[in-house]
């Protein structure tokens, strides 16, 4: 795995959080990328200030930042 994968993954879970909230096991699903992949791309969509994140039962939902 390097940078370009992980930017990749995060450009995928973009596309589909401008549809609205998810979770990272639905973003996983839509983006079929492995949940190691997806975490890290959360992370540094969320290090740059671009999704927020907010806190469930069970899990987090994410969204971006308007």
């Amino acid at each position: 795995m390097d940078y370009n994968n992980i930017g990749e993954t995060a450009g995928k879970i973009w596309h589909e959080l401008e549809k609205g909230e998810s979770t990272p096991r639905k973003l996983a699903t839509a983006t079929k990328s492995k949940s190691d992949h997806v975490y890290m791309a959360l992370g540094w969509l969320a290090r740059e200030g671009k999704v927020s994140i907010s806190p469930t039962k069970s899990t987090f939902k994410v969204s971006i930042n308007k």
